[in-house]
């Protein structure tokens, strides 16, 4: 799990608009987006429940087509879902006090992520 918030803040600062809608997404079927508050409680109680959801040791289909393992990464991500839309306003994100930005990758092997930033405003 990675905090992105503040590199988004710096793409809607840094941007031509004043407001508007800053979407990321990550491609791929293993990463998702979420918002969460940031801290180390919910940093371990996240994944915990989504082994709860969806458990790493059980038998999955994709995991015998393809022998990767990685069925519950799959499962995990289409759950949580690969993107995000926050409005900003006066090149501000409109979050919460207490709630960030995170990338979360399920996946069972390290993976290089390229995250993708679209604005649409005024």
């Amino acid at each position: 799990m990675i905090d992105i918030t503040e590199r988004l803040q710096d793409e809607v600062s840094s941007g031509g608009l004043v407001n508007g809608l800053c979407t990321v997404f990550c491609p791929g079927s293993t990463g998702s987006i979420i918002t969460i508050e940031y801290e180390e409680g919910l940093l371990k109680d996240f994944p915990e429940a989504m082994e709860r959801l969806a458990p790493e040791d059980i038998v999955y289909e994709h995991h015998l087509k393809w022998h990767d393992g990685n069925g519950h990464s799959h499962i995990r991500a289409s759950i949580v879902g690969p993107s995000m839309t926050i409005p900003f306003v006066d090149k501000e994100l409109t979050l919460g006090t207490w709630q960030q930005v995170t990338f979360v990758d399920f996946d069972n092997k390290p993976r290089n992520r390229v995250l993708h930033v679209m604005m649409m405003g005024e």
